[in-house]
């Protein structure tokens, strides 16, 4: 079976660029992609960072609604914890019957302190928010009015409100059935997220800033998951983000994705320091005793790019799966357009020429 080809977007942009230039080009990034015959198109969501400017993912993916027409819109992700899950019920809901059915719900407890403080959860048990809200909105999707869910963060009721025969108090219900494809980004070495996933049918996408050696302990948590509940792990349902640049000449191709001031090298920039000042170091390092002070930006770049020519590219992704192991989706990471024609030629190359080759050399 060929390997499939998405793409994911957090979207990183330097904080000096205007967010109407830059929702306008991870606009076009998507409509391209779709153009381009990516399967999926994932995008990020942040309400206090000036360098991430989608603020809402569901809001984003719905202004692509008629700008699309194959590829599935998913939220990359959801942020449960910072979200009322009626809200999130309602929302999601409205965009799948919007998309008809295009739409994936990816969901996490979301990574950014700075919204977990403007939301007040920030030092609460946020996975537990996180658990508790998906669980509420499929409940909600799965019941009628009156509802009466009760939590310890949520409580859901239209009891005292409703009136049945207009409609009053019901919560729309997605257009798939029973709901949307769910996903979860998967960042920690030998996640124990990803085996949960699995047991509830939900499908993992190994982060782009993991090291190889941390992905490759996904697949057998999946693995684990599916086993737990009868059920058999399919290959084709794990997906794994990297970050690549493609380019028609080798040193064009350096310059852009490895050098200090590049868009690839920004965005590492950007993440080794929120995700180091997180206390989470063991993302980068595949030996522990590592020191943290060698997690440079250059060094993060240089480990997890897959930068090069066609034919180079192809063969770092080949040796890359086989490091990691099979997977079925590869989800090329979107970055900032510093230079936007030597980064659409980028998708496109990856496209037209380096998947086709990648899955010519699988097939073989």
């Amino acid at each position: 079976m060929p390997m499939k080809y998405s793409t994911f977007m957090m979207p990183l942009h330097p904080p000096s660029r205007i967010p109407t230039e830059t929702l306008q080009e991870d606009r076009e990034a998507i409509i391209l992609a779709d153009k381009l015959g990516f399967s999926e198109a994932f995008v990020g969501e942040h309400v206090t960072d000036a360098a991430e400017t989608v603020t809402s993912s569901l809001i984003f993916l719905a202004t692509l609604a008629n700008e699309t027409k194959q590829i599935m819109l998913g939220t990359g992700t959801i942020n449960m914890p910072n979200s009322h899950p009626a809200a999130v019920a309602a929302q999601v809901a409205m965009l799948d019957h919007l998309l008809k059915g295009r739409l994936i719900m990816g969901i996490s407890p979301g990574g950014l302190m700075s919204d977990a403080e403007v939301f007040g959860n920030f030092g609460k048990d946020r996975n537990a928010m996180f658990v508790e809200c998906i669980n509420t909105v499929l409940k909600i999707w799965e019941s009628e009015p009156p509802y009466n869910i009760e939590g310890k963060f949520w409580n859901i009721s239209v009891e005292k409100t409703m009136i049945p025969e207009i409609g009053q108090g019901y919560i729309m219900k997605p257009y798939q059935k029973p709901h949307p494809a769910i996903v979860g980004t998967a960042v920690a070495p030998f996640s124990q997220g990803v085996a949960e996933m699995a047991k509830r049918g939900w499908y993992p996408i190994s982060a782009n800033f993991l090291m190889p050696e941390w992905v490759k302990t996904h697949w057998p948590k999946y693995v684990e998951g599916r086993e737990a509940v009868g059920a058999k792990p399919q290959v084709a349902d794990w997906r794994v983000a990297k970050s690549i640049f493609v380019a028609d000449d080798e040193a064009t191709a350096q310059r852009y994705a490895r050098e200090a001031g590049g868009p690839y090298h920004f965005y590492f920039k950007q993440l080794v320091r929120k995700l180091v000042n997180g206390g989470r170091t063991n993302l980068f390092k595949s030996d522990p005793t590592m020191a943290d002070s060698d997690i440079t930006p250059e060094y993060v770049t240089n480990r997890l790019v897959l930068a090069g020519t066609v034919n180079s590219v192809v063969d770092q992704i080949l040796a890359f799966r086989e490091q990691v192991g099979d997977f079925g989706t590869l989800v090329y990471a979107c970055h900032d357009w510093q230079d936007p024609k030597l980064a659409k030629r980028s998708m496109e190359l990856f496209a037209t020429e380096v998947m086709p080759r990648v899955n010519a050399a699988i097939g073989a």
